[in-house]
């Protein structure tokens, strides 16, 4: 795709003290096929026209509202291909539906909204525009989340017995939110994150890779959260039983309160006849365990691995790619359905990017999680 042939991308959100924000501007440009050329970066016009001139984008479209970017560039020749969704929960639903409305396709951090009941009414605006609708659950565009994927999915293990997935961070050890720090302020406000503290933020990471994976299903949880810091309005901390598809049992715990984890995704699933295991802080490597053979290493990029794996990479194998590359995976999947779209031949989107499908599941997480708690014990999913 040439210069000229660039998607041009319009974000909302990922002004002064964002972190998301510009992590999905660095993810959709990565690979040369989107553009940064507009944006509604923040709330505060002069704030948003900073962050505009930051970004290197002509100051006449950095706009004060996303209403505002979504009217004005909808009219231009040159007007936004999509739009990128990088605001706290409250406001996807109304920036999708903005942009659906309009005609303009949507890539969206995730979760894709702030409540169950909201994504059921995202998830009807996507069905009905017939637009492309993308969901950034970055861990689903490693090479080795695909590679463990395809392997399950070859039946290279068995049946499926065993699960279990942790997600543990330590930087809400303490109450950071009351000390003018702006991450921690609005994920730990029910009015903007929604009802789900933990379980929104990293927990929905953790059940879409499992589901992922596995290829399977949850069908009923039993979950316990806490608030473990004193004052804190959202849970902290997550443990949580599993059941899924075919009798499979397992796992699901997250944390903000692991003092001394950062990002510790981790995730193992037992077969018949063997197992995977896979950590977020050491991605370019896949464990295998063999029930009877000896323990397995595979690495990215390795010319072993399967199609989906080996088309996530970008370096030959023993060059690590990380966090910003698995982003850039997803961004260059919806850059191919988006085209595809723009030429007339509407494709849905390829099953290794998440798309509303996983925004429903994700929000139903957090909803049965919370009525578990209140019920102290199982609910079906």
């Amino acid at each position: 795709m040439g210069e000229r042939q660039k998607l041009r991308m319009g974000l909302v959100g990922g002004g002064p003290g964002a972190f998301i924000g510009p992590v999905h501007r660095i993810a959709a440009e990565l690979d040369g096929r989107c553009a940064l050329v507009a944006g509604a970066f923040s709330r505060d016009a002069e704030r948003s026209r900073e962050a505009g001139a930051a970004f290197g984008i002509d100051h006449a479209r950095a706009y004060a509202h996303f209403n505002q970017m979504i009217e004005a560039e909808s009219k231009r020749p040159d007007g936004i291909d999509f739009v990128v969704i990088a605001t706290p929960n409250h406001l996807h639903l109304p920036i999708a539906l903005a942009a659906l409305k309009s005609g303009i396709p949507v890539m969206s951090d995730k979760p894709a909204t702030a409540t169950y009941e909201e994504a059921l009414e995202l998830e009807a605006a996507v069905r009905s525009s017939g637009l492309p609708y993308g969901l950034t659950h970055t861990y689903a565009g490693y090479a080795m989340v695909r590679e463990a994927r395809a392997l399950f999915a070859a039946k290279k293990f068995g049946a499926i017995r065993k699960v279990a997935v942790e997600y543990l961070q330590g930087w809400l050890s303490r109450r950071l939110e009351t000390t003018g720090h702006k991450q921690a302020e609005w994920r730990s406000d029910p009015a903007r994150s929604g009802p789900g503290g933990a379980i929104g933020d990293i927990g929905t990471h953790a059940f879409h890779l499992l589901e992922y994976i596995s290829g399977l299903k949850v069908t009923a949880i039993n979950a316990t959260l806490r608030c473990v810091v004193p004052g804190r309005r959202l849970d902290d901390d997550c443990n949580a039983f599993v059941r899924m598809e075919n009798g499979v049992a397992g796992t699901l715990a997250c944390s903000q309160i692991a003092a001394g984890e950062l990002n510790e995704m981790r995730v193992r699933i037992y077969g018949e006849t063997g197992s995977i295991e896979w950590r977020q802080q050491d991605p370019n490597r896949l464990i295998v365990k063999w029930l009877d053979g000896p323990e397995e290493i595979h690495h990215a990029a390795a010319s072993y691995l399967g199609r989906d794996a080996l088309a996530a990479a970008r370096v030959p194998a023993g060059h690590p790619e990380g966090y910003l590359e698995a982003f850039a995976v997803l961004y260059r999947e919806f850059a191919d359905a988006l085209v595809e779209w723009k030429q007339g031949n509407p494709q849905p989107l390829p099953g290794t990017l998440p798309g509303i499908e996983a925004g429903v599941r994700g929000m139903r997480f957090i909803e049965r999680v919370i009525e578990s708690n209140k019920r102290e014990g199982w609910v079906d999913f």
